[in-house]
């Protein structure tokens, strides 16, 4: 089994900042894609940020400019940093992971639980 957990989410007044973490354990041999995505309240969840197994980024045209995602492979661990916080951030933010387990060459998506981020106005 694969898990992801996500953690670094909390309450922030606007313009303020946090960091997101999401680590990968398990029977895991390889990571291709990381994501976030986001959920804000009675909405639908939507990407946020990918990031390849290269470093490619992409991003929501609503962060670019004010969120980063990075990831460290040695930990299977994926970040976004998020600055310059407004209200409309505001949601439970998500990672997911295309995860090649030991002894198979196919890739399964798996997701976190997610992280509540609150931003204040």
């Amino acid at each position: 089994q694969v898990q992801l957990v996500e953690s670094g989410g909390g309450l922030v007044q606007a313009g303020g900042s946090l960091r997101l973490s999401c680590a990968a354990s398990g029977s895991i041999f390889s990571i291709n894609e990381m994501a976030w995505y986001r959920q804000p309240p009675r909405k639908q969840r939507d990407l946020v940020a990918t990031i390849t197994s290269g470093g490619s980024t992409n991003y929501a045209d609503s962060v670019k400019g004010r969120f980063t995602i990075s990831r460290d492979n040695a930990k299977n661990t994926v970040y976004l940093q998020m600055n310059n916080l407004e209200p409309e951030d505001t949601g439970v933010y998500y990672c997911n992971a295309r995860v090649r387990r030991v002894l198979t060459y196919t890739y399964s998506l798996y997701w976190g639980q997610g992280t509540q981020v609150t931003v204040s106005s």
